[in-house]
């Protein structure tokens, strides 16, 4: 958390809502009553759309609001509020536009004649305000008040003049800057009690990234850093910065069974609530199925579940996992199971920690699968810091109580085979797939490679897909190499017969 005053979160009951969840909670409760603040960002960032939902909070509580706008019409705003399904019925819209710009005899100036010069502008301000006495002003946007200031002496002299005007008459302000100064307007930083910055960032391929960031924030404590946002029709969404250590949870971390009891063996006793398990191997040798049929053991046990699908299409997965005997349609009626298709494309990361906080605390789930998280990291690799990212996701997951399946794919079918990422370190259990050559027969093998929380099998188990989900074998104690793709067969011990039922991942 990052503090600029001394005051703490039980203060929010003094500060009034920004009309935005998420940014209220990275505020801790909202905006400190009666201050000016500055709103900057560039263009096409979401200011004027934060900015009517600052108003219209303000509307909702019975409070009389003015939107003064120097850069676009009253018909503008207006018609950007109808694209959100909003009206402005109960805002004061006051206009400073006037068409008597485009008079080439006039003045090189977008203001009326009359307040062509930066005072008589102000006081026009002023006099709207006196009139309507707002509670709430919005004053949009400060680069028309830079361009008549001519020079930054009087231009900071003016904006003095308005808080201390505002001040005296219980005024929150939020001020927008669109950054269009050469240099970064850093006096407005000085003089604001509270400044937001808004960003965004074109990508290669897939939806622009939106974030803000606190740059300062006077007598109170805010969560700092960069908070992923959105810009949908109904307005901006935040998403706050998930800090797993703000977040705990009392839990039974008794094992829980897999529904298959070899693999419970193998797991040293099946699967921990509070811990996340890797499992890693190439595409095709059975992840996605082993996960459902984990997933599925807690299902019938009467837990909540989510399931989080990067790759495969939603009936592809529906339609295989029935085809195995592990119908999941029940469940998904019972609203026990909830299956979310993301596009990684359209996705920012603080959004996805946002969508899998809501399954764990509104929907309940205490049974997470994110598969597979190769389409999820591959679709960011811009972001930096996104391996820390989902470090903080985990531990948030592992905190509540969570049982974590991740799955992982593999680059490799027989022999070598490599990862993208290393995600080893961040899991508290690591499933290992692999194929491996045996009496003319592609066969799959499982074993545990790690676990910080069960005393678990070293041993190397076959692995057969079918009907039911999957059979877990003895150990292939008779066979050397069999991780490396091409075992040696030293003894008698039975491979599992029956060929798998269905495609699998």
């Amino acid at each position: 958390m990052s503090d600029t005053g001394s005051s703490q979160h039980g203060d929010a009951e003094a500060r009034i809502s920004t009309g935005v969840p998420g940014l209220d909670d990275i505020l801790g409760g909202g905006l400190t009553p009666s201050r000016l603040y500055l709103l900057e960002g560039t263009p096409g960032t979401g200011k004027t759309t934060l900015a009517l939902q600052f108003l219209r909070e303000g509307s909702a509580r019975n409070e009389h609001t003015l939107y003064i706008t120097l850069s676009e019409t009253a018909d503008e705003l207006r018609a950007a509020a109808a694209t959100h399904g909003w009206t402005l019925d109960d805002i004061d819209v006051y206009e400073l536009v006037d068409e008597m710009g485009l008079d080439p005899d006039s003045e090189q100036s977008i203001l009326h004649p009359s307040e062509i010069e930066l005072g008589e502008t102000v006081k026009e301000v002023i006099a709207r305000v006196e009139e309507t006495k707002p509670s709430r002003v919005v004053f949009d946007s400060l680069s028309e008040l830079r361009l008549l200031a001519q020079n930054p002496l009087r231009y900071r002299r003016q904006i003095l003049a308005l808080k201390r005007f505002f001040a005296k008459r219980d005024c929150t302000v939020l001020m927008l800057d669109d950054k269009t100064s050469e240099t970064g307007d850093v006096q407005l930083h000085s003089i604001a009690h509270g400044v937001v910055s808004l960003e965004q960032a074109a990508r290669e391929f897939g939806a622009e990234r939106r974030r803000l960031r606190i740059v300062k924030m006077r007598g109170i404590k805010f969560r700092g850093g960069y908070h992923d946002f959105a810009l949908e029709t109904g307005g901006i969404e935040v998403y706050p910065r998930l800090i797993a250590a703000e977040h705990h949870a009392t839990f039974d971390s008794a094992g829980k069974s897999t529904g298959s009891a070899e693999l419970d063996l193998l797991l040293g006793g099946g699967l921990i609530p509070g811990t996340n398990t890797l499992l890693l191997g190439p595409s095709g040798v059975g992840k996605t199925t082993t996960a459902i049929r984990c997933m599925l053991t807690a299902l019938e046990r009467g837990e909540a579940a989510t399931y989080f699908l990067f790759d495969e299409g939603l009936p592809t997965l529906l339609t295989r996992s029935a085809l195995l005997g592990m119908d999941l349609s029940p469940h998904i009626d019972a609203g026990r199971l909830t299956i979310t298709q993301i596009d990684p494309a359209e996705l920012s990361p603080g959004e996805f920690a946002s969508v899998v906080r809501a399954a764990v605390e509104s929907h309940g789930s205490s049974f997470i699968a994110l598969d597979s998280l190769n389409a999820y990291l591959h679709a960011m690799p811009g972001e930096e810091f996104l391996i820390l990212q989902m470090h903080e996701l985990l531990t948030y997951l592992n905190q509540k109580g969570a049982t974590t399946l991740l799955v992982l794919g593999q680059h490799g079918i027989v022999g070598e085979v490599r990862s993208d990422v290393d995600l080893s370190y961040l899991s508290d259990c690591i499933l290992l797939f692999r194929f491996f050559e045996a009496k003319g027969e592609v066969r799959t093998a499982i074993s545990v490679v790690k676990s910080r929380v069960n005393a678990h099998e070293r041993s190397i188990r076959e692995l057969r897909l079918g009907h039911g989900g999957l059979r877990v074998g003895e150990a292939l104690g008779d066979f050397e190499g069999v991780l490396t793709g091409l075992p040696a067969y030293r003894g008698n011990v039975a491979l599992l017969s029956g060929a798998s039922d269905g495609a699998t991942r």
